[in-house]
This record gives C-alpha cells, sequence and structure tokens, in this order.
C-alpha cells in the first residue's frame, strides 16, 4: 500500500460518561499523527439517540464506555448489532479496568466480540499509554476503514 496516499479522516465517535475521560481521548487523538474528527457523547441514551437520528455520515469507529448511566455499553452494543443501518460500525470497548480478575476479563472479552465489537481494551493509567494505544488500534482499524470507505 502506498504510504504517500491521503485517506479523510478517520471519523471517531466516543461514549463515555466521564468528562476527564472524554478531555484526555480528545486530547491524545490530537497528539498522534492520524487525522481524525471526534464526536462525544456522554451515555448511552445519548449514543443511540445520535446513531438513529443521524443522517449523513455514521461514524468509522465507536469507542463504547461499558459502565454508563441511562443505557450500559452492553445494551448500546446488542442495539448498534441487531439494527441493520447500524451493525457495519466498528466497535470498540473502551473501559476502566476490570479489577476481578485476568480470567473474567478474558472471558468478557471474547464475550464482547461474540456479540460483535472488534475489541475490548482496558482504558490506560496514563497519558503516554492513552496515545499509544489509541494510535496502535487506530493504525489496526485504518486499512479495514480505508477499504470500506472506498467501496461506497
Amino acid at each position: 500500500m502506498n504510504e504517500n496516499i491521503e485517506y479523510p479522516p478517520i471519523n471517531i465517535l466516543l461514549a463515555d460518561d466521564d468528562v476527564d475521560d472524554r478531555f484526555f481521548f480528545a486530547k491524545a487523538l490530537a497528539e498522534i499523527p492520524i487525522s481524525t474528527n471526534l464526536t462525544a457523547v456522554a451515555n448511552g441514551e445519548e449514543l443511540m439517540d445520535y446513531l438513529l437520528l443521524e443522517t449523513t455520515s455514521l461514524p468509522d469507529v465507536l469507542f463504547l464506555d461499558l459502565s454508563m448511566p441511562r443505557k450500559t455499553g452492553f445494551e448500546c452494543l446488542v442495539e448498534i448489532k441487531n439494527n441493520t443501518k447500524l451493525e457495519a460500525i466498528n466497535v470498540i470497548m473502551f473501559t476502566t479496568s476490570f479489577s476481578r480478575g485476568v480470567e473474567l476479563e478474558l472471558k468478557l472479552s471474547t464475550t464482547l466480540s461474540k456479540m460483535g465489537a472488534q475489541d475490548y481494551i482496558r482504558k490506560p493509567v496514563n497519558f503516554n499509554q492513552l496515545k499509544d494505544t489509541l494510535l496502535l488500534t487506530l493504525n489496526n482499524l485504518a486499512d479495514k476503514i480505508k477499504l470500506n470507505s472506498i467501496k461506497k
């Protein structure tokens, strides 16, 4: 693949109820060498309203917090994957550390994958790790996102 080809920005939707997490996510995106457009919502109901009412374009990738008020990330994931308009959205589950043990976290990750999530990421504990995680995740998704946009 030619590295000099210019691609449009990756449209990212972040659903997270934590104001600080949304702030640092946006700040980290601004510091990585990938062109992005970020939209953020603060809870599951707001997310689903946004997705169902959006008439111009859907996000290339959704970073979805599991634990949100009004509607959880689990509930949103099920609704997204059961809706023909939304099912193709790349969903990355992005949540605070799961403190019940590695085995249960692995089961959670497997369950989310079976439900249609592309990945499960535990929120990094520091800003540099967040930047590295976002860069790696977006690079891994970039080819898929670019191929989908070419097919449209």
